[in-house]
């Protein structure tokens, strides 16, 4: 085994499979496994394991195919009341495409707010997708979004952190569908109350992204600044969304676009303000600047050599001319902010030219386009930015008609004549007859409850993962591999435990066996797998009567039982009524390692012992029903976590077991 940097006695991990465990022999395989770990190669958690992008992928096609089946069933209701549309109108009745009115047009500025969004939360839902998701969104987006904020901005997001690194499959694929069913949500659902619904759901979610992902867009941490995307880009969501959901008689006149902009005139100028401010190191070049080290950062970004070439240059253009870079951004901002505050036209105009340029420029030189290097969750805030502005202008320079905006004045059309004698069409009669009178709306109705569907496709998951305590069980597999499953007879043993009270395998028959090994000394991953078992043992409730939990020692020097009871003490595992912590004179338990393809050195000048982690589940007749890998990899609270629920899946098994 290779030294490392930190104390570790860590040998490796290699649970046996079904065909290693060949009673007191190495089987190959394991023999193979043994020996990479003796050259150091232990398992870790990065954000491409190969297990987690793999249950990803798998997770996403099977909702995929619920979706498939979603758009199936809104093209067959399509096709039948077109069908049944058609052959009314060969018939001559009511309803038949002559009768028809047409709806008035949707009001421009609300169609570029919805399409437009629409189609970016799509963006967002098919980046969710990437394969790093999983595993790289919490350290590599949400967590440094929240880094230098104030306590109880960080504990907030932390909150987020902990549901997504204890369940990070369901929750990356939740979130797929929920932003790809928000943006076809938004797409179908041109009118009315489904399209209003549309909008304050993306305001919903988006402030769940806007607190959790986005850490308030970092507006409460240092270097807070226009440049990178303050105050966030999802709040710019919101604020389209909350548009889409207003009434349509709001859009009948130019007063909501003067709104719109002057808000937008009043966001531009405080940018400039927070921009110009002194001793915030914008104004400087060279390697302080604020704005030269985040370009910096962003160039090392995987993508296209040709922008990475941009961004490194502009980022030494702003380290020689840090002063005169920021001294045009802050005059930029302000002319753009004052013009746009007039919410005169001729003003407005020049102003969004001039913010279409600045903005367009800053998304590729300062924020790299947003959505490069595998974890970029969105374009970032210029593009929804630029959107709302122009919907700004549109809805000053072109309002939408009194008709648009008042469709129930429209004529409606003729209604079916009931003839002498026959009931009246009850309410589910009359819904279908209005399908089929008007079966673009009632296409768009049904289009829009698929996109719902969709939606709650990944709400669904992600409101149990949220109130699920334990982590996934695929995290532990991720490390250690899945458990072994086996049936074989388990090597007997005679030791003592830490009181000094002889333990046979004899005595143990009739329970149900969670068995490591464990150095009483160790700091590092023995009490890690420690609790690990001591938390499984608090899962199985009361079933734990019928389960004996116990560690085996695996340090040759330190045998004394005394060693035993004060790791039990300082690990609280005196507490647990069925534990035992074995050992014995070092021949006896040398014949024990050795029978369950255990390795145990002693490394020379007092270092810790290194040891295989492993961790066997045995039945009560005595026959090892699972092998699992012990090795806690990251040693973070989620693989922590997923080990006991991957051990209590394993004991719950056996216990079901004839």
């Amino acid at each position: 085994m290779q030294p490392t940097p930190e104390p570790s006695n860590r040998l490796g991990n290699f649970p046996a499979g079904p065909n290693d465990y060949q009673g007191d022999r190495l089987s190959p395989a394991t023999r193979a496994r043994r020996e990479r770990a003796m050259t150091g190669m232990n398992s870790g958690l990065d954000q491409n394991n190969p297990t987690i992008t793999a249950a990803f992928r798998s997770a996403l096609v099977r909702q995929g195919l619920v979706v498939v089946v979603i758009v199936a069933v809104v093209a067959v209701a399509w096709n039948v009341l077109r069908a049944v549309q058609l052959r009314r109108a060969v018939a001559g009745a009511p309803g038949s495409p002559a009768a028809l009115v047409a709806l008035p047009p949707e009001p421009p500025a609300r169609r570029l707010l919805r399409v437009a969004f629409g189609l970016v939360w799509i963006l967002d839902g098919v980046l969710q997708g990437q394969v790093s998701m999983p595993l790289g969104m919490a350290p590599q987006v949400i967590q440094p979004a929240a880094s230098g904020s104030p306590g109880w901005v960080q504990d907030l997001v932390n909150f987020g952190v902990r549901i997504w690194n204890f369940h990070p499959v369901p929750a990356a694929a939740a979130t797929v569908w929920i932003q790809t069913g928000i943006g076809l949500w938004l797409l179908v659902a041109a009118r009315g109350r489904w399209s209003r619904a549309a909008g304050l759901v993306s305001v919903g979610w988006g402030l769940v992204v806007w607190v959790f992902g986005e850490a308030f867009g970092s507006s409460f941490a240092p270097g807070l600044t226009w440049l990178t995307g303050a105050p966030g880009a999802v709040l710019f969501y919101c604020a389209a969304g909350a548009l889409v959901a207003l009434p349509d008689r709001v859009w009948a006149s130019a007063r909501t676009g003067t709104y719109v902009l002057r808000a937008m005139g009043v966001f531009f100028l405080a940018m400039a303000l927070l921009q110009a401010w002194p001793g915030r190191g914008f104004w400087q070049g060279g390697g302080s600047g604020t704005l030269s080290s985040m370009v910096s950062q962003m160039a090392q970004t995987p993508q296209p050599h040709f922008l990475a070439s941009w961004v490194a240059a502009f980022g030494a253009f702003d380290t020689a001319h840090g002063w005169a870079v920021n001294l045009v951004v802050v005059v930029a901002l302000a002319v753009i902010g004052s013009s746009v505050l007039s919410a005169r036209p001729g003003l407005v105009r020049p102003g969004l030219a001039a913010a279409a340029v600045l903005c367009l420029a800053d998304w590729v030189l300062v924020e790299d386009l947003g959505f490069l290097g595998g974890v970029g969750t969105d374009p970032n805030s210029m593009v929804p930015m630029l959107v709302v502005l122009g919907a700004g202008y549109v809805a000053l320079t072109r309002p939408a008609t009194r008709d648009a905006a008042f469709p129930a004045a429209v004529v409606p059309l003729p209604a079916r004549v009931v003839p002498s004698g026959e009931d009246a069409p009850s309410g589910v009669r009359r819904l279908v007859e209005r399908a089929i009178e008007n079966p673009v709306h009632a296409f768009r109705t049904v289009a829009a409850a698929g996109a719902v569907g969709v939606v709650l496709l990944g709400v669904v998951p992600m409101t149990v993962a949220s109130v699920n305590r334990n982590a996934d069980p695929i995290l532990s597999q991720a490390i250690n591999g899945a458990p072994g499953a086996t049936d074989v007879p388990a090597p007997p043993f005679d030791l003592i435990n830490e009181n000094g009270r002889r333990v046979s395998s004899a005595d143990l028959r009739g329970k149900v066996v969670a068995l490591t090994f464990l150095d009483p000394v160790c700091t590092s991953d023995c009490p890690i797998i420690a609790q690990e078992f001591r938390d499984a043992d608090a899962m199985l409730g009361a079933r734990a009567r019928d389960v004996e939990i116990m560690a085996i020692d695996a340090n040759p020097r330190d045998t004394n039982p005394a060693f035993l009871r004060a790791f039990d003490d300082q690990e609280h595992l005196d507490q647990v009524a069925n534990w035992q912590y074995l050992t014995g004179p070092l021949p006896a338990l040398e014949a024990v390692w050795d029978a369950y393809s255990v390795q145990a050195i002693a490394e020379p000048a007092g270092a810790m012992v290194a040891h295989t982690e492993i961790a066997y589940v045995i039945d009560p007749r005595w026959h090892t029903r699972y092998v699992l890998g012990a090795d806690p990899g990251p040693a973070t609270a989620a693989t922590q976590s997923s080990f006991a629920v991957t051990l209590t899946q394993a004991i719950e098994a056996t216990l079901h077991r004839p």
